[in-house]
């Protein structure tokens, strides 16, 4: 089972799913030298796909752009959620609300020796974050080096046999064992875990988004 997913993302690596992805990975290669507003753009976009869908996510996030997530009140905030048909406006626009003491995100992420200690300080200090959101955020705003365990890619772990089932929450020890496994299997097939997640997510959803 693990040759036949192997195989599977060798094959799209060299067709034009592999040229979307290499975009992909520029554009994100590209965020990383943004600014603070950028990054805190990007922030508020993963707090807006948790238990939501990264389509609509990114119709919000183009939207509203930085400035309406840093300038609207939390009222009028909540409206144009509600109004783009996200499911919990009143909690995400009190989340990135509450997010914005930290629109310095950039700085605080630099300032940390590596990724792993950024993620563990966003998931514990930004509501709305958890290991996945964090995750994603940080491989967005250009980190490679780790997973984003979101159902999709679960769902491919579980079919071809990489985990034995699709945990319902996670705690630290069983996101980083997880992860672990799927480093292992990202490196013998020469990608990065946030390379290998927009395969993973491919054979699930059809499309390359971020």
């Amino acid at each position: 089972m693990i040759e036949d997913l192997v195989s599977k993302v060798n094959e799209l690596k060299k067709g034009e799913v592999g040229k979307l992805i290499a975009q992909r990975l520029q554009e994100f290669k590209n965020l990383s030298r943004k600014g603070n507003e950028e990054w805190f753009s990007e922030l508020c976009l993963c707090i807006l796909t948790a238990d939501s869908t990264a389509k609509l996510g990114i119709k919000i996030q183009r939207e509203l752009d930085s400035k309406g997530f840093l300038a609207l009140s939390e009222a009028e905030l909540r409206e144009k959620l509600r109004q783009l048909g996200h499911r919990f406006p009143n909690k995400r626009a009190q989340f990135i609300v509450e997010a914005r003491r930290f629109c310095n995100i950039k700085i605080i992420v630099k300032k940390f020796k590596n990724v792993q200690q950024a993620r563990e300080w966003i998931q514990r200090n930004i509501k709305g974050i958890g290991w996945k959101e964090s995750s994603h955020f940080l491989r967005n705003v250009g980190f490679g080096d780790i997973a984003i365990l979101d159902r999709h890619v679960l769902a491919v772990l579980r079919e071809h046999r990489l985990i034995d089932e699709v945990p319902r929450s996670f705690t630290r020890r069983s996101y980083l064992k997880i992860e672990e496994k799927l480093r292992k299997f990202a490196h013998g097939l020469n990608l990065s875990l946030g390379e290998l997640d927009l395969y993973l997510w491919y054979m699930k959803t059809g499309a390359v988004l971020k």
